[in-house]
């Protein structure tokens, strides 16, 4: 393999270029990215660069020691696979050949419709064009109680605005957790000053603020739209790879052309669902955790070894001045288990299967998530009494099978 070519200058694609290099790779190395600045982190856009304390979140890494060629402020617009192996890449700065591929181009911002300006959280730009909106008795409307709508909601606050929050549905965070638990966090936003309106359907954007769609008006000095993303996959529309919401790829994130595995083509980051051995099924994790982790098992795998990426999905979220953290999946599990009063200052909810813990809610309880982390790991058995008492550290509650 002479050449690798990366698309996408974020987080993942850095990762991918540190860890082939650290691989022994010596050929060409070229990362391809949209915006024309180098890779930065995205959490500190809505935290310290949203916040005013910190201007940038630039990443770390030596691109000359990397050996790693820039293309910075270049898109890529298609992709022709050869047969058997390699292939070529479109770009707006002209085709580039390639013996190996890492998709990691990441997802767009879910937009409203409407003539309004609409401003979204994801690039260094939107974070310094928000936080210029920030300012004492300012009107900011939120649309989305969710991870995002919520740290933005706790920024403005700080800064002195006049902010209100519309979800549509009937609480915060009610994709990501249900209403019961995403409710629990309905008063952090009242505490903070927020007015959180929920059951709130958006008809446009306007000029003014928002339409709703029973006809009310919100006005707004500024509109923020944070209900979600998608993977940044149009650009492969006629590649022939698997493409589904994300780029399909196995556990060993291969992407694919009609079910068969590239071993030269993998694909990282917020635009790739990945079968994951550990769910037993596909996961689109579009989370730091997978971008900071998943491309060296990427770079291990283009390089021609065996493999897997299978770490649990982790996410954690810094708003009303709780630290907010998730760790693995729920949506199957058997039952839940609450530890602590959720409002009291710290609490947490695991999620069991049997004796197996699934996934853990943690909100200021970091211990419980740690040890949590450690149990799901390695598959052990816990006692969900036990686990029910929030003054017993989980790590406690492991259940003695009898011998």
């Amino acid at each position: 393999m002479d050449r690798v070519i990366i698309v996408g200058g974020g987080l993942a694609g850095t990762r991918a270029a540190e860890a082939l290099r650290a691989r022994g790779f010596a050929g060409a190395l070229t990362l391809v990215g949209a915006e024309a600045r180098r890779p930065y982190d995205r959490p500190p856009l809505s935290k310290a660069v949203l916040a005013g304390d910190a201007d940038t979140s630039e990443l770390t890494a030596d691109w000359d020691a990397l050996r790693c060629d820039l293309l910075l402020g270049e898109r890529a617009t298609g992709l022709r696979p050869a047969p058997g192996r390699g292939g070529t890449l479109a770009t707006t700065a002209g085709d580039l050949p390639f013996d190996g591929l890492v998709i990691a181009t990441g997802a767009v911002p879910v937009l409203l419709p409407g003539p309004g300006r609409q401003h979204v959280l994801r690039t260094h730009e939107d974070a310094h064009e928000l936080r210029g909106h920030l300012r004492p008795g300012a009107r900011i409307v939120i649309v989305g109680a969710g991870w995002i709508g919520a740290e933005v909601a706790t920024a403005a606050a700080k800064k002195g605005c006049r902010v209100t929050v519309a979800e549509a549905g009937e609480a915060p965070l009610v994709q990501a957790l249900g209403a019961d638990l995403g409710a629990r966090t309905a008063p952090w936003y009242a505490a903070a000053g927020v007015e959180l309106r929920t059951g709130v359907r958006v008809a446009s954007v306007e000029d003014d603020g928002l339409l709703l769609a029973g006809g009310e008006r919100l006005a707004a000095d500024a509109v923020v739209t944070g209900i979600g993303v998608r993977p940044e996959v149009g650009w492969l529309d006629g590649s022939g790879l698997d493409v589904e919401l994300g780029v399909l790829a196995d556990p060993s994130l291969r992407a694919s052309i009609g079910g068969v595995p590239r071993p030269d083509i993998v694909a990282v980051g917020d635009c790739a669902a990945w079968w994951s051995n550990r769910h037993g099924r596909r996961v689109l994790a579009e989370h730091w955790d997978a971008a900071l982790n998943a491309p060296e098992v990427a770079a291990a795998t283009l390089l021609g070894a065996d493999a897997v990426y299978d770490a649990i999905p982790y996410f954690w979220s810094e708003q009303f001045g709780h630290m907010v953290q998730y760790l693995g999946r729920h949506e199957d599990a058997e039952r839940r288990i609450d530890r602590g009063d959720p409002a009291g200052p710290s609490w947490s909810t695991v999620w069991l299967t049997g004796d197996r813990v699934d996934a853990v809610l943690a909100v200021d309880r970091p211990r419980d998530l740690v040890q949590a982390r450690r149990l799901m790991a390695a598959g052990t058995p816990v006692d969900p009494v036990i686990a029910a008492d929030p003054d017993i550290p989980l790590r406690q509650a492991v259940r003695v099978r009898p011998s």
